[in-house]
C-alpha cells in the first residue's frame, strides 16, 4: 500500500495522537505497527481556586496541531504519507462553545475538578434521588431484572460530567446561549473534532459518550431522563457515531488501550496503571449491570458490533509512586529496588484518594497502619507497591463475582506496569499469568488501529493480533494466589491487615 509519485511508490502510515491529563503525544505507526516518528508536548493544566483543574481550549488545540505536524517532521516522511488519522483522549473533561462563531464559553473543566462537589453530595443526598432509588428498588422487586437493582444504587459522582455540567449551565451567564440553540457541548474529542472539520461535524464516538454520565449505554443514546433531571438540553449534545473514517476516528483513551491490547474477546482483561489503574474485562455485546460500582461503558463500536467493557479503577496508583519518590533524597532513588526488602515490616497503605468499587467511599483518607520505631522508608515503599497488587486483586475478585465470565487472558501497560514488583506480585495474586507489552503507550496505538482498519491498512483484527509483542510474561509462583481469585496462606495475612486497614480509614472525611 502507498502512493506513486515520480514513478517511486512511497509507502503510507497510520498517525495517532493521545491527549492524555498530563501530555499530549503523537506517533507514525508503519505496518507493523512500529513506531517511525514521534512528538509530544506538556498539557498546561490550570488551577483558577482551589480543587478546579481547567485547560485551554485553544492552548489544547494548538498543543494537538504541534504534535502532529512534529512526528510527521521527525519520521522523515511527508503529510501526504499519512494514510489516516487516528485520536485518543481523556474521558470526561468538556467545555462549551458557541455553535456560530467556535469560540469557548469558558475553559475546558478537567475530569479531576471538584467544583461541583457541594452539587453532587446535595444531589446524592436529595429527596429526587432518595425517590428514585425507591422506584428502583419497587421494580426490582417486581420485576427481579438486576439492572433496576442496580439504578437503586446509583449516585453522582464529580468524575462523570453531568453535574460538572449542570454547574457550569448555573453559574456561567455566557452559556445563556442555550436558549438560544447557539450552544455546544463536547469533550475533547468532540472539540478537535469540531476544530479539524472547521466546525461541520458535531459529533462524539460512543465510548468517549459511554463515559459522561449522560449515555444510556443499554439504549445506545444520550439519557433524556439524566437530562430532564438535571436540565441539560438534548439540543447541545453532540451526535454519538461510530468511530470510523471519514472524518478522523477518535476513542476513549482506556477503551482505545484495550484494543491496542487486542482484548477482543469475551473475557479479555486488560490493566492499565498509570496515573490511576483501570481494570476494564470485554463483556462482549452486553453491557455489563453492577451493584458493586463496576461501571459499564462501550468498548467501541464499529458498524453493526457493539463490544461492551465492565470498568473498575483506582485514582491514585502513579499518584501514590511519585509521593514515595518524593521521600528518597534525589531523583535518582528507585524504587524497585527499595522494594527488595523481605516484607513491609508490619506496615500497610490503604491508598490516597477514597475507595472505589466494591468499596465505593469517596470520604476514605490516607494513612500508614503499623508503623513501629524499625520501620524504614524501605518498608514503606513496599506497603505502597503492595497496596497496588491487593487493589488490582480486589478489582479482579470483583470482576469475577460479579461477571461471572471465565478469564481468557490478562494484558497490563502503563507506566507502573513497568514495575517489575508490581507484576509479579499481581500475576501471584491472581494466580494466573499476566503479560506486559513491549509498547507503554497502548492507548494511541489502539487509536492507530482503529484508524487503520477503518482504511484497510489492515485488513482485520487476526492481523493486529499477530502485530503484538510481549515485553515479559509474569507467571504465579506457588503458594499466593488460585485463579479463583482465593488466598492462600502466603500473603492471606498481610492482605487482611490491608483490608482492616482500609475499613478504618473509610468515612474519615465525613462531617459530624
Amino acid at each position: 500500500m502507498g502512493t506513486q509519485r515520480n514513478g517511486f511508490k512511497k509507502e503510507n502510515y497510520i498517525i495517532s495522537v493521545d491527549v492524555g491529563t498530563t501530555s499530549i503525544r503523537c506517533h507514525v505507526y508503519d505496518k507493523e505497527a512500529q513506531i517511525r516518528g514521534s512528538c509530544v508536548t506538556k498539557v498546561n493544566l490550570l488551577y483558577p481556586e482551589p480543587g478546579m483543574v481547567e485547560l485551554d481550549p485553544e492552548e489544547l488545540w494548538m498543543g494537538f496541531v504541534k504534535v502532529v505536524k512534529g512526528a510527521v517532521q521527525d519520521s522523515g516522511f511527508q503529510m501526504c504519507q499519512m494514510e489516516a488519522l487516528g485520536i485518543s483522549t481523556q474521558r470526561g473533561t468538556f467545555t462549551t462553545w458557541d455553535r456560530k462563531t467556535g469560540v469557548p464559553f469558558h475553559n475546558f473543566i478537567s475530569w479531576q475538578d471538584l467544583r461541583a462537589a457541594d452539587l453532587v453530595r446535595s444531589w446524592n443526598n436529595s429527596c429526587t434521588m432518595k425517590a428514585l432509588h425507591g422506584v428502583a428498588k419497587a421494580l426490582h422487586f417486581l420485576s427481579r431484572n438486576k439492572r433496576f437493582l442496580a439504578a437503586s444504587l446509583i449516585v453522582f459522582s464529580t468524575q462523570h460530567v453531568t453535574l460538572r455540567l449542570a454547574w457550569a449551565l448555573q453559574n456561567w451567564k455566557r452559556v445563556e446561549a442555550v436558549a438560544q440553540g447557539n450552544c455546544c457541548f463536547g469533550t475533547i474529542d468532540t472539540w478537535l473534532l469540531y476544530k479539524l472539520t472547521k466546525g461541520l461535524v458535531h459529533a462524539t464516538d460512543y465510548s468517549n459518550a459511554s463515559a459522561t454520565g449522560i449515555f444510556d449505554s443499554y439504549q445506545m443514546c444520550w439519557s433524556e431522563l439524566c437530562c430532564f433531571l438535571l436540565s441539560l438540553p438534548l439540543s447541545i449534545l453532540p451526535k454519538a457515531r461510530d468511530p470510523s473514517p471519514p472524518p478522523p476516528p477518535q476513542m476513549a483513551d482506556q477503551q482505545a488501550a484495550m484494543f491496542g491490547e487486542c482484548c477482543f474477546d469475551v473475557g479479555d482483561v486488560k490493566i492499565t496503571m498509570g496515573t490511576g489503574t483501570f481494570m476494564n474485562i470485554n463483556t462482549g455485546s452486553q453491557p455489563h449491570t453492577s451493584v458493586s460500582g463496576l461501571y459499564p461503558v462501550v468498548g467501541w463500536k464499529i458498524g453493526p458490533e457493539v463490544v461492551y467493557l465492565a470498568e473498575g479503577n483506582a485514582a491514585d496508583t502513579g499518584t501514590a509512586i511519585k509521593w514515595a519518590q518524593k521521600l528518597g533524597e534525589s531523583d535518582r532513588w528507585h524504587i524497585p529496588v527499595m522494594a527488595l526488602c523481605r516484607d513491609s515490616g508490619g506496615g500497610t497503605f490503604p491508598r490516597i484518594n477514597g475507595r472505589r468499587a466494591p468499596l465505593n467511599d469517596p470520604k476514605a483518607c490516607a494513612s500508614f497502619m503499623g508503623l513501629k520505631p524499625s520501620t524504614t522508608k524501605s518498608h514503606l515503599v513496599r506497603a505502597i507497591l503492595e497496596s497496588i497488587a491487593f487493589r488490582n486483586k480486589q478489582l479482579y475478585e470483583t470482576m469475577l463475582r460479579e461477571t461471572h465470565i471465565p478469564i481468557t487472558k490478562i494484558r497490563a501497560d502503563g507506566g507502573v506496569g513497568t514495575n517489575d514488583f508490581v507484576m509479579q506480585l499481581t500475576a501471584d495474586l491472581f494466580g494466573r499469568k499476566v503479560s506486559r507489552p513491549t509498547r507503554h503507550e497502548m492507548s494511541c496505538l489502539g487509536a492507530a488501529f482503529v484508524a487503520g482498519l477503518g482504511v484497510g491498512y489492515w485488513r482485520s483484527r487476526e492481523e493486529l493480533k499477530k502485530l503484538q509483542s510481549t515485553d515479559c510474561v509474569f507467571l504465579p509462583r506457588n503458594g499466593y494466589g488460585t485463579a479463583d481469585g482465593k488466598m492462600t496462606d502466603q500473603y492471606g495475612q498481610v492482605i487482611q491487615s490491608w483490608e482492616r486497614a482500609l475499613q478504618r480509614s473509610m468515612n474519615w472525611y465525613s462531617k459530624a
